[in-house]
């Protein structure tokens, strides 16, 4: 009889792909997990109870078929669980890497919930399509056959380049324009190396040109082109933006030098790295080294923020976040990296203005705590009368999160409908916007969220925007 190759949880305990130490990876930008070894993703793989309701599989935005593919790994049937795994998910290798699985799929885990610790869902992905790319199973995704429509596409985020994915390999002529000099958006400029290096994001950007998708960057619409020059360009439009226009901050002092936007921070350490010339990096405007630095912020952008300014050379780190450790909205795996590289959270603190003459010298910070629950369950912060004290700052990074730009404004097209808070308005189902053949998918839809929200978007998008040509096509032909 065949041994039984799953359900070991029992006696395999929950184990993580070796992880770098502490001082040697603030000094480089390397990614801090290594890679799984082959015996050891099996081994890991087999803990999987295969139950009958998958709750890692309906918790997944992408709704992955985690369990046949854990099991293929588990079997040594490798190829056989990348084809089912890239089925659902256009970029497997990079979920695998940066999605919060504590909070998802890993969080979800039946043998989690009885107390056996979940099998480590996240590692196995990115280990199954790291390998395919080695063995050459990752193969540009070229269409049977050709269609003669065109589709637009704006903005190169995980959004627009899964929606680009899927089309082009339905035989669609698929053009992507974004305002940066490299496709990934905030893959490529908002994600540092240690999370997702970048030749990850290349090589898929390459794999999307070789299958035959057009690419025009450095590229603004609105003044490089109109949006109505790029509606009778193409068939349908997908609008992908995402949403880059940061929360500020107001107070006493908000103006002085030295309070800087995270996205302009992550951005200028990218391209650093990327071998580029950053003139604010070399001025000494975003470069934290040594510095006494305090991000303000609790998302994964703030723990992204605190773990950059290490890497930088900071004399010390600080992260201000006005809720308690248990409510921080970042992933807990990302909080115990940088506690582990040197960070030091500062909880239920919030900035109430900064001191300084031109160059910011500290944070006023009001010291908080919780009280009753708001409308979503969780407690609110509170002022403490009278706890109140200044942090001292040379730079200070806001982590505020993200709103969307004023696209109808920008581009000219005030017909285009968004929401109350400036997203816009697209069908529930279709993703179609009241401008016919004009489709929106991601952050610039549902708000600042999660990578594989963009993907799964961008994939629905795509079928969506297919049904929309092929409408078109019988309605031509009548």
């Amino acid at each position: 009889m065949a041994q039984q190759k799953m359900l070991k949880f029992v006696n395999v305990a929950r184990d993580m792909p070796p992880k770098r130490d502490a001082q040697g990876r603030r000094a480089d930008y390397d990614e801090i997990y290594q890679q799984f070894a082959a015996e050891k993703v099996a081994e890991q793989a087999s803990r999987c109870s295969q139950c009958g309701v998958p709750f890692c599989q309906s918790h997944c935005p992408l709704h992955n078929n985690i369990p046949d593919w854990l099991k293929m790994v588990a079997e040594g049937r490798l190829r056989e669980a990348y084809d089912l795994s890239q089925m659902t998910n256009t970029f497997p290798e990079i979920c695998g890497r940066i999605c919060p699985q504590d909070r998802l799929c890993e969080g979800n885990c039946v043998i989690e919930q009885s107390g056996h610790g979940t099998v480590t869902i996240g590692a196995v992905e990115k280990y199954i399509t790291d390998r395919a790319w080695q063995e050459g199973w990752v193969l540009p995704g070229k269409p049977a056959v050709e269609r003669g429509e065109t589709v637009g596409i704006i903005g190169a985020g995980p959004a627009g380049l899964a929606a680009a994915d899927r089309l082009r390999r339905a035989g669609v002529q698929v053009t992507v324009y974004d305002r940066y000099d490299r496709a990934g958006g905030l893959l490529t400029y908002g994600i540092p190396g240690f999370k997702l290096e970048k030749d990850v994001v290349m090589r898929r950007n390459d794999q999307l040109k070789q299958a035959g998708v057009e690419f025009k960057l450095n590229t603004n619409i609105g003044t490089d082109i109109s949006f109505a020059d790029l509606r009778a360009r193409h068939d349908a439009i997908l609008i992908g933006t995402g949403v880059y226009k940061s929360r500020d901050l107001g107070g006493p002092g908000a103006g002085l030098n030295g309070i800087v936007r995270a996205i302009d921070y992550l951005t200028a350490s990218n391209r650093l790295n990327f071998g580029d010339k950053v003139p604010e990096i070399e001025s000494g405007a975003l470069d934290a080294k040594g510095k006494k630095v305090v991000v303000i912020g609790g998302g994964d952008t703030a723990m992204d923020c605190v773990r950059t300014a290490i890497r930088q050379g900071a004399t010390s780190v600080k992260c201000l976040y006005r809720r308690d450790r248990a409510n921080m909205p970042g992933s807990v795996r990302e909080t115990q990296n940088a506690e582990e590289e040197g960070v030091e959270f500062v909880w239920l603190s919030a900035p109430k203005g900064f001191t300084g003459e031109r160059d910011v010298s500290g944070v006023m910070v009001q010291k908080m705590q919780l009280g009753a629950a708001d409308a979503t369950g969780r407690q609110t912060p509170e002022e403490i009368p009278g706890a109140e004290y200044v942090e001292a700052a040379d730079l200070v990074i806001k982590a505020l999160g993200f709103s969307p730009e004023e696209l109808p404004s920008l581009w000219n097209t005030p017909e285009l409908e968004v929401t109350s808070w400036g997203t816009i308005k697209a069908d529930f189902k279709t993703q179609e916007t009241v401008l016919p053949g004009v489709f929106a998918a991601g952050d610039i839809v549902r708000g600042a969220s999660l990578v594989v929200w963009a993907i799964r978007d961008g994939r629905d998008a795509a079928d969506s925007i297919l049904s929309y040509l092929d409408a078109q096509k019988t309605v031509a032909a009548e």
